[in-house]
């Protein structure tokens, strides 16, 4: 069962790598998809330009409406009342400029003259089958441009086989109301063809102009392909780019997902979490936070181990001892050895309940400081309170506390000031007296020192006792590390109380080291350093 849960919990932390948790909308999507979403997004509404195009069309058209209206007005003003061969130079001249085909109408709608007859045909209509490839794609993109803004279908131009006047609608209608007519064909390559119908004076004649007007569909397709184009290849950069941040970010941070579920599997003792050296972003920094909280948590989990080992050892020695006792007693005659028995059995008892007191305490420290709220703690008043409160109990057994003077300077915060938590910082006071009292012969002085360094505080207790070897220093921080006095009693001492005094300073970002007087006289200094309060 545990093993489905490791199996489950191992998947659902791939797939948040992945980007795929589904705890928030966006958590459903890859990392990966939303970077290049977030980068390709900008670029597709640029794109959108490409059919907002249409609109510029639309209006260049109705401008050429309005071009066409006059144009074919203004000739057929010239060509009223002139000569059969003045308006037949007319059309000529008119046609050549202007790139228009020109066609008049008599009375009853016969065809009379034509620009292009009279004289080499001013413009030609493209033929598709010669275009190249960037000409149909030119033509593929007008189509589809126009599909996806609903384009209003345009009727194709084809020269009717009459050549009456009635073969064209425009024509048809301007004879009928005598009004200037004009209508919007589509050639095949996409052009569009203006044709304008307007009266020539007053007998009935009439005007027809055709223009193929290239020059818009030209104007737009430059634009649109250069935009087109523009997008593609930004686009592109922009997913190159996309991809590389992706790459940049999703690869570590999944490469620190595995790393995270195989330490938590506990499957690879050795595994390793990158560290990511070489990058100083805010990666860089996760990668080395994990690895560090990797680390720590190994040595957390050793020390459990070590300390779960070291308590069975510490609690079993009792434990033997007093059953030993109480297998004994009821065989024991003699009231004197049965009265020695008893108090074995009351001193293994005493020291078991010691033990786990101590044991206690040891295992709460980091939980109780990180759930408690930090004061300020003046060290130097809480010291004080203790050897008060020592002297008063008698309990320094002839041994005499000193408070040496704390420096301060007039109107500025106290030097001994420290921010922590009351209880824990006292037991590492009473801790720290208690220790030196103990190594201090009956007769000797206990010093208490404390001054500002910079921005810690430094707290010194010192003692008269034999002092400690340079090699022994570290080995009194062990748990139950049992080098006592000479003639004190076995079991009243746990072997803990410096153990959880480093480990209570450690707590509050500080230390507590060994080191011998400064003043080389005999005896032992041990030495808390915390950070000073602001």
């Amino acid at each position: 069962m545990a093993d489905q849960q490791q199996r489950a919990d191992a998947r659902a932390v791939e797939q948040a790598s992945a980007g795929r948790s589904s705890s928030s909308g966006t958590g459903r999507f890859p990392l990966t998809g939303r970077i290049l979403a977030v980068n390709i997004l900008p670029l597709l509404i640029l794109g959108g330009g490409l059919f907002y195009l249409d609109s510029y069309r639309t209006q260049l058209i109705n401008e050429r409406f309005k071009l066409a209206r006059i144009e074919a007005q203004i000739t057929a003003e010239a060509l009223a009342g002139a000569t059969r061969e003045r308006q037949e130079a007319l059309l000529v001249q008119i046609g050549k400029e202007q790139r228009m085909r020109l066609r008049l109408f008599d009375t009853k709608g016969k065809l009379t003259a034509d620009s292009f007859a009279l004289a080499e045909p001013a413009f030609s209509f493209n033929d598709i089958r010669d275009d190249d490839w960037e000409q149909r794609f030119a033509r593929w993109l007008d189509r589809t441009v126009d599909t996806i803004v609903s384009a209003e279908a345009v009727q194709d131009y084809t020269e009717p086989d009459s050549q009456d006047a009635d073969a064209w609608p425009e024509l048809a209608r301007a004879r009928e109301l005598g009004l200037s007519q004009v209508r919007l064909y589509d050639w095949s390559d996409g052009t569009p063809v203006i044709t304008a119908a307007v009266p020539v004076g007053l007998q009935g004649a009439t005007l027809l102009t055709v223009r193929n007007a290239v020059d818009i569909t030209e104007s737009v397709r430059a634009a649109r392909t250069t935009l087109f184009l523009a997008m593609l290849l930004v686009m592109a950069a922009s997913a190159l780019l996309s991809l590389f941040l992706a790459r940049t970010i999703v690869t570590p941070l999944r490469l620190l997902a595995r790393a995270a579920v195989r330490v938590r599997q506990g499957r690879d003792r050795e595994v390793e979490v990158p560290r990511l050296p070489q990058r100083s972003d805010e990666i860089g920094l996760l990668a080395r936070a994990v690895s560090d909280m990797t680390a720590a948590l190994r040595q957390r989990i050793d020390a459990v181990d070590t300390f779960a080992a070291d308590v069975a050892h510490e609690i079993k020695n009792p434990l033997a001892s007093l059953r030993s006792a109480i297998d004994t007693l009821p065989r024991v005659e003699d009231p004197d050895l049965r009265a020695q028995l008893i108090q074995i059995a009351t001193h293994d008892v005493r020291r078991i309940d010691r033990l786990v007191t101590e044991i206690a305490a040891a295992s709460r420290v980091d939980a109780e400081i990180s759930r408690a709220k930090l004061e300020r703690v003046d060290l130097a008043e809480l010291f004080e309170n203790i050897i008060r409160s020592r002297d008063d109990r008698g309990m320094n057994g002839g041994r005499r506390l000193v408070m040496l003077d704390t420096p301060g300077a007039p109107g500025t915060p106290s030097a001994s000031c420290v921010m922590g938590v009351p209880t824990q910082l006292e037991r590492v006071a009473e801790n720290l007296i208690d220790n030196a009292v103990s190594f201090s012969p009956p007769a000797g002085v206990v010093s208490v020192a404390i001054r500002r360094a910079g921005s810690k505080i430094i707290t010194e207790v010192c003692d008269e006792g034999p002092g400690i070897i340079p090699e022994r220093r570290e080995d009194i921080f062990r748990r139950f590390h049992s080098d006592r006095p000479d003639g004190e009693s076995f079991g009243n001492h746990s072997g803990l109380g410096l153990a959880i005094g480093r480990a209570i300073a450690e707590a509050h970002d500080g230390t507590l080291a060994a080191d011998s007087r400064a003043d080389g006289a005999p005896g032992a200094c041990l030495r808390l350093t915390l950070p000073a309060a602001l």
